[in-house]
């Protein structure tokens, strides 16, 4: 099954969905009507959907917004802007705060949207090409798809101040060891990596995946004691509406076999 769309195309296979950035030409920077396609595609994703991976086209992930067409359809009504922010904020939401794990395929550039599109997803793999950066302070503006909220949570305010003002690039390597990236894997094998994490991820209980994806970002934000309750609640509801009997079961009854082979 496969759906089509202008600047992104889904595909589903085995319970698994692909979502590819398809505007190469543009290093797949993100335009309005790009972003407006990635809100309908995970507000549509088919009911047998247990993960997503999210990939690109050609050379780069995402060059982030697609400064061109801002600039052409520039307004001087600054509320027009706050509603073009407010949906990037919506769309990447659904991504965080979404259904299903998402796990994104990264290479070549992950910049300023990219990366607040890159920081929405639960698991980040990196091929060897990849680099990051903010460069929003050379371009006389400052984030607005969330990349205040979401980048500092991974990496530091800190780092997040001196990325925006000074333009720096991270490469593969410090980009994973800072924890933008989760994996780095050779150019060429993202999308191999991200098929098996996804296949794996994809056999967890889909409740527990959604308490995982809802509940521990939400969690890291509360009070301590807020924490803890909300932490009890999602707790006793995955071991309630899970299949948390069959699994532990199969895990015993795995135990038992392997030590009875052992002997």
């Amino acid at each position: 099954m496969t759906t089509e769309f202008q600047f992104i195309a889904g595909e589903y296979r085995s319970g698994l969905a692909f979502l590819k950035l398809d505007r190469k030409d543009k290093r797949n920077a993100i335009n309005d009507l790009m972003i407006e396609e990635l809100g309908q595609f995970f507000d549509n994703l088919a009911p047998e959907t247990r993960a997503v991976v999210v990939h690109a086209e050609g050379e780069h992930f995402c060059a982030g917004l697609d400064l061109v067409e801002r600039m052409q359809n520039r307004s001087t009504d600054p509320l027009s802007g706050i509603k073009r922010s407010r949906t990037w904020h919506r769309v990447f939401d659904q991504i965080e705060h979404g259904n299903v794990p998402v796990i994104s395929v990264l290479k070549g550039g992950v910049i300023g949207g990219g990366l607040e599109l890159a920081s929405s997803t639960h698991i980040r793999i990196c091929e060897a090409s990849t680099y990051f950066q903010l460069p929003e302070g050379q371009r006389g503006i400052f984030v607005g798809g969330g990349a205040s909220v979401r980048v500092p949570r991974i990496i530091g305010a800190g780092r997040v101040t001196e990325m925006m003002l000074t333009g720096r690039r991270l490469d593969a390597e410090e980009g994973c060891a800072m924890g933008l990236g989760h994996y780095l894997v050779p150019d060429g094998q993202g999308m191999a990596k991200a098929e098996e994490l996804a296949a794996s991820v994809a056999s967890n209980s889909a409740v527990s995946n959604f308490a995982i994806i809802n509940g521990v970002s939400r969690i890291a934000d509360m009070g301590t004691s807020e924490g803890f309750f909300a932490e009890s609640v999602l707790a006793s509801m995955t071991a309630q509406a899970g299949d948390f009997k069959s699994r532990t079961s199969e895990f015993f009854d795995q135990r038992r076999r392997t030590r009875d082979e052992r002997n």
